[in-house]
């Protein structure tokens, strides 16, 4: 284990965002000793990364407060990635979310005091709050209420909207489906999102770190677009290049495809908590904010055109003539 007070803990960091954010920080570090320690469940899910410079992975089980923190020694800040998108039912929210969203942050506030760590910055949602209809979004507001309780660190909250990027299961997925799909059943077709672009959204993070006046605040995390979820499907075909028709389902119908799926094996493609976050608009109140460092954040449309063009099916015939012409 590197020991060094330039090191930065990600928790949740062998996800789609803590990758991407891996290699902002080692790359801000340009070499001067800083590293980036990834905590997960499994180092295999974090293999893309295993040979990334300044990186090293660390499995830890995050219901052991113990070995959590001793796998905090010697690091300077914490940023807390792990959320869930789905729980089995429970009241106030269920079993999964109120542990990892509302007792594993509270648990995390505790090792890193034990072992003097202060800085933390902790990645929420928008739409977070207590009477939230969802249990998603209810367990991720008591899990922001207890670090906030807690006195011994230095908070700093981030509340994305959806977070979309190279790798996401986001734009990609509606890509995908559109890809086998002649047709894609939308639940929810009305809702609405303002997404924001991995590469904001990591430097948000990081900038974040640097900066102390960010101590203390919560700040909202949305790119320059609000879209209908219909409007974003939309998009993922016509930047994929196969779009297909969109049926927008009735309400009932929606619960009723989300129930049964969350019948099916293994995680549920959507879920009626899924359902129940969707009727809370994924919007920001207003502009971000400079403290953050962003400036100008990237559009979905100047993105997704570039990041959806490998499911292109000229991509993908353009990519198969060149190998065939290579192997001649």
């Amino acid at each position: 284990m590197t020991h060094s007070n330039q090191t930065i803990a990600i928790i949740g960091g062998a996800g789609f965002v803590g990758k991407a954010l891996a290699a902002e920080l080692i790359s801000r570090s340009g070499g001067a000793g800083g590293s980036v320690r990834i905590l997960t469940r499994s180092r295999q899910k974090a293999r893309s990364i295993w040979s990334l410079p300044g990186v090293e992975i660390q499995e830890v089980d995050p219901t052991d407060e113990a070995g959590l923190s001793e796998a905090l020694i010697g690091a300077r800040a914490v940023v807390n990635l792990v959320g869930l998108l789905h729980s089995r039912p429970g009241r106030p929210w269920g079993p999964d979310f109120d542990e990892a969203h509302v007792k594993f942050p509270s648990r995390l506030s505790r090792a890193m005091s034990r072992v003097g760590v202060r800085r933390l910055v902790h990645v929420s949602a928008l739409g977070v709050a207590p009477q939230a209809p969802s249990m998603y979004l209810r367990s991720k507001s008591a899990g922001e209420n207890g670090l906030k309780a807690s006195h011994d660190i230095d908070l700093t909250i981030l509340r994305p909207s959806v977070i979309f990027g190279p790798g996401d299961s986001f734009l990609n997925l509606f890509a995908k489906l559109q890809r086998w799909l002649p047709v894609v059943p939308l639940a929810t077709p009305h809702s609405r999102f303002q997404p924001i672009y991995l590469g904001d959204a990591i430097k948000a993070i990081a900038n974040c770190l640097a900066n102390p006046k960010t101590i203390g605040q919560a700040y909202e995390l949305a790119g320059p677009d609000v879209l209908s979820l219909y409007e974003i499907v939309h998009w993922a075909g016509e930047y994929s290049g196969h779009p297909r028709p969109i049926l927008p389902l009735p309400d009932s119908v929606s619960w009723l495809q989300a129930l049964v799926m969350e019948q099916l094996p293994g995680p549920p493609m959507i879920s009626r908590d899924n359902l129940a976050s969707s009727s809370v608009p994924s919007v920001a109140s207003g502009p971000l904010s400079p403290e953050l460092g962003i400036g100008i954040p990237h559009s979905l449309h100047a993105i997704a055109p570039i990041m959806l063009q490998d499911h292109s099916s000229r991509t993908r015939l353009l990519k198969r003539r060149t190998r065939r012409i290579i192997s001649d």
